[in-house]
């Protein structure tokens, strides 16, 4: 309540009526997967073209090496072909793999070791140079201590040089408070210099770390070995995107870095190959690396990282059709009721039969199956081959949200990119699997190959379509985060109206869009709030309880004209 302690006019701005809702993305996919480098832990990273994957997750892997596990790359590059804009990617690697590391001289005072694992580590290049952050001259010696022209750049633990007449000596600093340092020993000679350009200089000592890999290259300028000073070579190469950095030595003596660190004097360029990195074998894969592990923020694996993120609505792991990975990732996607799985059939099971017993594993509306596997072109190999359909429907839900939107079934639509079926299903077959929730893809003379299928796994027919279940996401998810201001309001008759409004403007909105069902908003929606949804026990406790009802359109999955011969006479 505002206070008014003496006469005037008081302005006050209050809040009445609705706040707009806006709706959540729902074409944003995540993908799982073996890749060439990138991180195996912590949050998953966005991608937002084939471009920025191979930057963060490097090339193609070849067929010999990684097998069935190969498919990330390409389920990437097929999404986006198909309409696809962002995607969330979580790299997993084999339990053997190793990150390659440096050797050698350098290796006893840094450990340098590539950022994640994988034999990509050992085409890393890293190069040291000496280098100097400072350097000022000295106005006046006060035993150890020396009044100097300008400090900056200067930190107690730094190793410096003062050079006099050709000739350099090393010492370390001490303190440093308004323009005195103090060092460890005293300087030998005359080296006060007074004059306007100095022959005495003292400069700091410090060495600069580049590394290189393919044409990406980073720069770590003049880093120290003085765990004080914000140089310090584990601060500053913390922000690198290929190597760790950790000192195995600080600056406790008058050595220079440089030297401390290669071995090598006090100058010059050192140059060096990270070795000993490994991709590990694929026998070692297991299902258990994909579902990942639960080991806290930041640190958390496969699907199991995707916890964390509240923006993914899609989630694949292409050509991975192990029936523990495919279920976890059900139940991650059911778990948080915000995402929707999509799943590849093995690619073996292509009898009608085979198929069948593959997708009774499932019994959910949180995930839909396709089948078969698409020919596409191969960049590494320069041929086609075949990859599973998880990538391309992933972008082809994100197109048809994009263009449509989320109520418009993801069927009925042209794949790009794809020159063939490993299988030619006819309607007989699909007469046997569409009914069982299996989605097939296939080719139709002059309309090009396209889904055929809109279906969840889900047994129960009030979830039966892919645009139902998504369109429910969308609504529960647009609403759960456009109603966070009612947390802790005052659960009175004003909030439920309040609350009313809110809602009812989005769900007209999204009937206006075509997503519901009716000639009217009050056909396609209800919403009830009030004494009718809250007993005085759920106010006493804190519970605001809002009922909707929304009218979903359904897909016109089955055109049918009935056609009767007309006579002249009738």
């Amino acid at each position: 309540m505002a206070e008014y302690l003496s006469p005037g006019v008081y302005v006050e701005e209050f809040e009445s009526g609705s706040k707009p809702l806006e709706g959540v993305s729902t074409s944003t996919a995540g993908f799982i997967g073996l890749a060439q480098r990138g991180p195996v832990e912590g949050l998953p990273q966005l991608v937002t073209s084939p471009a920025d994957f191979q930057r963060t997750f490097g090339t193609y892997l070849s067929e010999s090496a990684f097998g069935n596990y190969r498919f990330l790359a390409y389920a990437i590059d097929q999404f986006f072909m198909n309409g696809g804009s962002r995607a969330f990617v979580m790299r997993v690697a084999p339990p053997d793999a190793k990150p390659a590391s440096a050797q050698g001289r350098v290796a006893e005072a840094l450990r340098i070791t590539a950022k994640n694992p994988g034999a990509w580590g050992n085409l890393v290049n890293v190069v040291v140079t000496d280098a100097s952050k400072a350097k000022t001259q000295i106005y006046e010696v006060i035993g150890k201590r020396y009044r100097v022209k300008n400090a900056g750049g200067f930190y107690a633990g730094d190793v410096v040089a003062f050079t006099m007449d050709g000739e350099t000596q090393y010492n370390r600093i001490i303190s440093v408070q308004d323009n005195v340092i103090e060092l460890a020993d005293e300087l030998s000679g005359d080296v006060v210099d007074n004059a306007l350009l100095p022959t005495k200089v003292l400069t700091t000592a410090e060495f600069s770390l580049h590394v290189f890999f393919g044409d990406e290259a980073e720069s770590f300028e003049k880093v120290s070995l003085n765990p004080e000073a914000p140089t310090f070579v584990d601060k500053v190469a913390a922000r690198s995107n290929l190597v760790n950095v950790q000192a195995l030595v600080t600056s406790a003596d008058a050595t220079h870095p440089f030297d401390a660190v290669t071995g090598e004097g006090t100058s010059g360029k050192v140059q060096l190959v990270l070795g000993g990195g490994s991709d590990g074998s694929v026998d070692s894969v297991s299902a258990a690396d994909f579902i990942g592990e639960d080991r806290g923020p930041g640190r958390r694996t496969g699907i199991h990282s995707f916890i964390d993120n509240d923006v993914v609505s899609i989630m694949a792991i292409p050509g991975v059709t192990d029936a523990n990975v495919q279920l976890s990732l059900v139940a991650h996607c059911e778990n948080l009721g915000s995402r929707f799985a999509i799943l590849d059939i093995p690619r073996e099971k292509t009898k009608v039969q085979d198929v069948l017993t593959h997708r009774n594993l499932f019994d959910s509306s949180y995930c839909a199956l396709y089948n078969p596997w698409l020919s596409v072109f191969d960049p590494l190999d320069k041929r086609n081959i075949f990859v599973p359909p998880s990538g391309t429907m992933a972008g082809i839900y994100s197109r048809s949200d994009t263009t449509r939107g989320v109520q418009k079934a993801p069927a009925n639509e042209v794949l790009r990119g794809v020159v063939g079926l490993d299988v030619q299903y006819n309607k007989g077959e699909q007469d046997i699997l569409n009914p069982q929730g299996v989605n097939l893809i296939r080719s139709f003379t002059g309309q090009g190959i396209r889904v055929w299928g809109a279906r969840t796994a889900s047994s129960n027919t009030l979830w039966k379509y892919v645009n139902v279940r998504r369109l429910f996401i969308f609504l529960e998810e647009s609403i759960k985060a456009g109603t966070n201001w009612v947390v802790f309001e005052p659960n009175n008759e004003q909030l439920w109206a309040r609350v009313q409004r809110t809602i009812d403007a989005f769900l007209t909105r999204v009937w206006r869009d075509g997503a519901l069902m009716g000639t009217s908003p009050s056909e396609a929606f209800f919403i009830d709030i009030g004494r009718s949804t809250m007993t005085q026990d759920d106010i006493d406790n804190g519970r605001l309880i809002c009922v909707i009802g929304v009218a979903p359109v359904k897909p016109a999955e089955f055109v049918i004209f009935r056609i009767t011969q007309k006579t002249g006479s009738e």
